[in-house]
């Protein structure tokens, strides 16, 4: 009898069956997510190697930081930071204990300042993004004018709309930021020189960063775009009466500009890092002071703490530009 019932129960129909299924778009974020879990990973492990691998006493190394003078050390005056910062614990402890802090938000201990990391680091944050966000802006909204203006235009304007394009890629940050202030803000007075914080404080600077990935977005771009002014809907639209402005922001754009998605997540990292050199160029507050700041004063929580935060933002940002591929581009959802 417990036969029969068994024998019943496994030739159920099969739409009885409950079953679970994943879609491939849940799957691709769950890859992704954990992508991104392991990269945070490795660039939190390979900032406290750092640390580690260094030379001489760590103890020793704060205790000259904030006194400003080098010189050795008793064991009586390590004795109070060796148990401030677990430096007595076996490495794998601090490495645990580390990796704790971090999942509580919690970067460390200044080295020379002696308060929280994240503390420091927040107080210029603010002026970093402000001017990766401005940089982001003004960067697709050259790329987009100089493409549309010049890409399918007939040999001799392709050829040299994607000149521009390369030549701008190549430039150096240091140098374009010393030519725009030679120009526009020494010889010209349309914005200061050193310092400024307003509106006109961070044009310079975001166009320093802005005109080099304009020009690296737009080879990117450059190619699909033509590609895509040969494609059957834009014969359509041609034939519908539209113009060729029409045609080309409201339909060829479109479908050209994944590969600039693509980058802009690449590009907020990178621009995050360029700051460094801007923001030092420029005298603007920012990470940038903020991290060399603390390279000159050997002060590695605070080294570290903007090395993580790097690399979680682009993280972040690369999970964004999935996102948008679909907002974009709805046939991605099914992908």
């Amino acid at each position: 009898m417990t036969h029969t019932l068994s024998a019943k129960h496994t030739d159920a129909p099969p739409a009885t069956r409950r079953r679970l299924t994943v879609s491939p778009r849940a799957r691709s974020i769950v890859e992704k997510l954990v992508g991104a879990g392991i990269v945070l990973w490795g660039a939190a492990t390979a900032a406290f190697l750092a640390q580690v691998a260094l030379p001489g006493d760590r103890a020793t190394t704060i205790l000259n930081v904030r006194s400003g003078q080098t010189q050795l050390r008793t064991p009586e005056e390590l004795a109070p930071i060796n148990a401030e910062y677990g430096l007595q614990d076996p490495v794998l402890v601090q490495y645990l204990d580390y990796l704790g802090g971090l999942l509580r938000g919690d970067l460390g201990i200044s080295y020379q300042q002696h308060r929280p990391v994240w503390g420091i680091i927040s107080e210029q944050v603010g002026a970093t993004l402000a001017l990766t966000a401005v940089t982001l802006v003004l960067a697709w909204v050259i790329m987009v004018f100089w493409v549309t203006l010049t890409a399918g235009r007939g040999p001799r304007i392709r050829a040299f709309g994607s000149g521009v394009d390369t030549v701008t890629a190549g430039l150096p940050p240091y140098w374009l930021g010393i030519l725009l202030l030679l120009v526009f803000a020494l010889g010209l007075g349309w914005f200061p020189v050193i310092g400024g914080t307003g509106v006109n404080g961070i044009v310079l600077p975001a166009l320093t960063l802005a005109i080099p990935l304009a020009g690296f977005m737009g080879q990117a771009t450059r190619t699909e775009f033509e590609r895509s002014l040969d494609a059957p809907f834009v014969l359509t639209a041609r034939m519908r009466g539209m113009g060729d402005v029409g045609i080309r922001l409201r339909h060829v754009l479109r479908h050209a500009v994944l590969p600039a998605v693509t980058l802009s997540g690449w590009a907020i990292g990178a621009t995050i890092s360029g700051a460094v050199i801007v923001e030092s160029l420029f005298t603007r507050p920012g990470i940038g002071s903020v991290l060399i700041t603390a390279v000159d004063s050997q002060d590695l929580p605070v080294v570290t703490g903007v090395v993580v935060l790097v690399a979680a933002t682009y993280v972040v940002a690369n999970l964004l530009v999935d996102l948008a591929y679909t907002l974009i581009d709805p046939r991605m959802k099914n992908s």
